[in-house]
C-alpha cells in the first residue's frame, strides 16, 4: 500500500463509533453486542466505513487492520488513550500539561 487513503466522504457517527471499537481489536460480534445491533450491520458499516476510505479487500491485507490504521492516521489516536497507551506525538506544552501536536 502506497500510503493512507484520505477519506472520501464524512463518517456518520455510527460509523465512527463503530470504527473506534474495530480499532480496539473488537470482533463484529463484540461491536453489534456493544451497540446493540446485529452482527451484519455491524459487517455492512465495517465495509461501507472501508469504501470511505478507498480501501478494498486483497489476497494480501487484512481490511480491517488496514481501516484501522486509516482511521487512526485521520483521526488521530483516540483508541490508544482507552488502553492508556500515549500517543507518539504526545509534548509537554509551556503549562506541563501533555498534548498531541498532531491530533488537536
Amino acid at each position: 500500500m502506497a500510503g493512507i487513503p484520505l477519506l472520501m466522504r464524512e463518517l456518520t457517527p455510527f460509523e465512527h463509533s463503530v470504527l473506534l471499537l474495530l480499532c480496539e481489536g473488537k470482533t463484529n460480534a463484540a461491536i453489534a453486542h456493544e451497540t446493540s445491533h446485529s452482527e451484519k450491520v455491524i459487517e455492512n458499516t465495517v465495509s461501507r466505513a472501508a469504501h470511505a476510505f478507498n480501501l478494498h479487500a486483497t489476497p494480501d491485507t487484512n481490511l480491517r487492520v488496514v481501516l484501522a490504521l486509516a482511521y487512526r492516521s485521520h483521526f488521530g489516536d483516540k483508541a490508544f488513550e482507552r488502553f492508556g497507551v500515549e500517543c507518539q506525538y504526545a509534548e509537554v506544552d509551556e503549562n506541563g500539561k501533555r498534548m498531541c501536536n498532531r491530533h488537536i
